[in-house]
């Protein structure tokens, strides 16, 4: 490691599918894990490419039960580039002996890179320098530059670069039981004797993806004009292959541009003629190449954070933890997403886990954004605007007022957090309840508030954070219930963040009474609304509680629920984290760290040997 680079020495299959995910190139629009080039989806590698908010529902059944989930959708795979000698094995580590392999993610400026040499049976030795990208400036681009070189051989060097549709959502081992083909082929086509193009769509959503390559040779920077034909294998799969001579200790250079659009972009006639236009415009990697280091080096500025250390090495190895994050939430939340309806999913754009789904991490990440682009955190913010109806619709089918925005998010803003849960442990389909982590409304309103804060965007607040504002604060006015005997009020049957607790022990139904966090952060934002209707200017105030039919009543009554709020508390004065959390079972964690190493999942584990979380509480001492 240094400061700026994330180097991985030697190839290591058990670490590889971590690795690809920390080495995603993005760029707020789409993209692409770190996968070789050469590597297919198995066991060890998992090359995809996911474009941002582009979601698709699948129905399967499940223990007799229809279950529905939506996913981020894996797209066809742009990356593979294969090379062999006079048809020979294409050279892979699987089919040569891998002689040296170096991977570095360059994160100053957004570039990946891959060194390795193979040598086949025969004894010919290739090396291989690989450089990719996935344009910050320009967010429909994407390119690699292979280098090759004969190192002890000369002949005839093929190369097949392809585009490749035959894709499923396979990368979370616990979904590969649930239906998974989203795409549908609508067309392959060859634009020329270098360029291919693929359009597919969705099978539920209808979101037309149009993806083309360019693949071009060139030697001593001058281009080759290699003999080319055209490859097919099925429906969904089409590319190039060409052949060239290649002398010993010679180098040549293949450059694969790719290009991706949608038929939700704008300023398009049709994602396949965009496609296919931009792919033939576009130049050589190196002059992308320094166009997008440049917007790299640009947004650096905003967003590097110095560290000092008295040790020189762990201040480095900070500086790249730090910078690390920085780059991947650049690569989810960018500049290209302030024109796009997307939220900030909790893995970013980088795999399937969580389905792509939006949770509340964006209240952890405005932070930056508020200070550096605020541009990026109104974007996101209007991706919740845009769903207020459906939060509306959410807490009128629970039985609530005002607006319930959902655990999980994806396309529409329903509820999308799934009815059942696999556990791997047990390998049993257990109901799900997280839906039921209500604070997801705080922490909108939260984020709505500091942006405000940071940003006095009095218009944004005037005309869109407002309106939500106040729909959540009604949100927690309805929810909360009046405790006639202790005269307080309380918020009955919900999840906080510890989604370890779900319910009480032996209870027939999900949900706590009075969750510590939940509670208080439904005063703020209770007491916050009411100091918003002191911000806004009065003629926009009464626009608001004439659209909202927002009385004196109600607002008495949150007034009220602010200051007699129920807070459980356990001994010494110590706020419980819900009512009756002091009265759980301690849980011994000693013997279970021995008896299992790896109590992540405590939870999988508990239910495997037919227990549950629920029954216990704070460690033994």
């Amino acid at each position: 490691m240094t400061g700026w680079e994330l180097v991985y020495e030697g190839f290591d299959p058990r670490q590889e599918r971590l690795r690809e995910a920390l080495c995603t190139l993005g760029n707020g629009y789409f993209a692409t894990r770190g996968a070789a080039t050469f590597a297919r989806a198995d066991d060890v590698h998992y090359p995809a490419t996911y474009l941002a908010g582009g979601y698709n529902r699948l129905v399967t059944e499940i223990n007799a039960h229809m279950v529905e989930n939506e996913d981020l959708v894996n797209l066809p795979n742009w990356l593979p580039l294969a090379c062999r000698v006079e048809g020979g094995p294409w050279l892979e580590p699987a089919s040569a002996e891998l002689e040296g392999y170096r991977q570095t993610l360059d994160l100053r400026e957004g570039l990946l890179t891959r060194r390795y040499v193979l040598r086949e049976k025969t004894g010919r030795r290739t090396s291989f320098r690989e450089r990719r990208l996935v344009h910050m400036r320009e967010p429909h681009l994407a390119a690699i530059e292979l280098e090759v070189t004969a190192e002890n051989w000369s002949g005839t060097l093929e190369v097949s670069s392809m585009l490749d549709g035959r894709v499923v959502n396979a990368g979370v081992a616990r979904y590969r039981g649930l239906n998974n083909r989203h795409l549908e082929t609508l067309e392959t086509e060859e634009v020329d004797d270098e360029s291919v193009c693929l359009r597919m769509r969705t099978t539920q959503s209808a979101l037309e993806i149009a993806q083309a390559v360019r693949t071009r040779i060139y030697q001593y920077d001058s281009r080759i004009s290699a003999s080319s034909r055209l490859e097919r294998a099925g429906a969904a799969c089409i590319g190039h292959r060409f052949a060239l001579p290649l002398a010993q200790g010679h180098t040549v250079s293949i450059e694969k541009v790719a290009t991706l659009y949608s038929s939700r972009d704008h300023a398009i006639s049709g994602c396949g003629l965009a496609a296919r236009e931009a792919v033939a415009r576009a130049g050589r990697f190196a002059q992308l190449g320094a166009s997008h280091v440049r917007r790299w080096n640009q947004l650096w500025r905003r967003f590097d954070i110095g560290i000092e250390e008295r040790e020189p090495a762990e201040a480095e190895r900070t500086a790249l933890i730090l910078r690390l994050h920085i780059f991947h939430l650049l690569q989810t939340a960018s500049t290209q997403t302030m024109d796009l309806d997307v939220g900030v999913p909790a893995r970013g754009w980088h795999g399937e886990a969580y389905r792509g789904h939006v949770f509340w991490d964006e209240l952890f990440i405005f932070p930056l954004l508020n200070w550096r682009l605020p541009e990026i955190t109104r974007a996101l913010l209007m991706y919740r605007y845009r769903r207020l109806n459906e939060a509306r619709a959410n807490a009128a089918a629970a039985g609530y007022n005002g607006a319930m925005y959902p655990w999980q998010s994806g396309s529409s803003g329903r509820e999308e957090t799934q009815r059942l849960h696999l556990n791997p442990a047990s390998g049993r389909w257990l109901a799900d309840h997280t839906d039921l982590q209500r604070h997801i409304n705080a922490a909108i309103a939260h984020n709505v508030w500091q942006y405000y804060q940071v940003t006095r965007d009095l218009e944004f607040l005037s005309f869109y954070g407002a309106e939500m504002f106040l729909e959540i604060a009604r949100f927690w006015s309805s929810i909360t219930v009046l405790n006639e005997q202790t005269r307080r009020y309380e918020i009955l049957g919900v999840i906080g963040p510890d989604e370890f607790h779900t319910a009480y022990p032996g209870a027939t139904e999900p949900g706590l009474r009075n969750h510590a966090y939940t509670n208080v952060m439904a005063v703020w934002v209770l007491c916050r609304a009411l100091e918003l209707l002191e911000i806004l200017p009065e003629e926009r105030v009464r626009e608001l509680r004439g659209d909202l039919r927002l009385d004196d009543d109600e607002l008495v009554r949150w007034d009220a629920i602010s200051r007699r709020m129920r807070i459980p508390f356990h001994e010494q004065g110590i706020i419980s984290q819900f009512e009756g959390y002091e009265a759980l079972e301690e849980f011994d964690w000693e013997s279970y760290h021995r008896k299992y190493g790896n109590i992540h999942r405590l939870d999988r584990l508990l239910e495997a040997e037919g227990d549950t979380p629920n029954r216990y509480s704070r460690p033994t001492s």
